[in-house]
């Protein structure tokens, strides 16, 4: 009985699919499903995130896309370490 569930991926998309229709809040959405509102809202985000690609031809692009899959996460992640520092900083001046 751990205390992570484990949720089936058609579950998740369709929780997803509802938060990204908006016509319930992701709070009522929690509520609803018993699932926490962060954990919706990283559903959510992987949901939008990978929409575009099942629109894609997936035919001989591949490789292209592994790559740019991987551009795009150092540069999310470059811009997280950026963002940390700034709130680093800004805290730091507080104290």
């Amino acid at each position: 009985m751990g205390h992570h569930k484990q949720y089936t991926a058609q579950f998740k998309a369709k929780v997803a699919m509802e938060a990204i229709r908006g016509e319930k809040t992701v709070n009522e959405l929690a509520g609803l499903y018993q699932v926490h509102p962060t954990q919706i809202n990283e559903w959510k985000k992987r949901a939008l995130e990978g929409m575009p690609e099942l629109f894609a031809d997936g035919r001989g692009k591949r490789r292209e896309d592994d790559e740019e899959i991987q551009a795009q996460l150092y540069q999310q992640i470059g811009q997280l370490k950026v963002e940390l520092d700034f709130l680093k900083k800004k805290t730091g001046m507080l104290g």
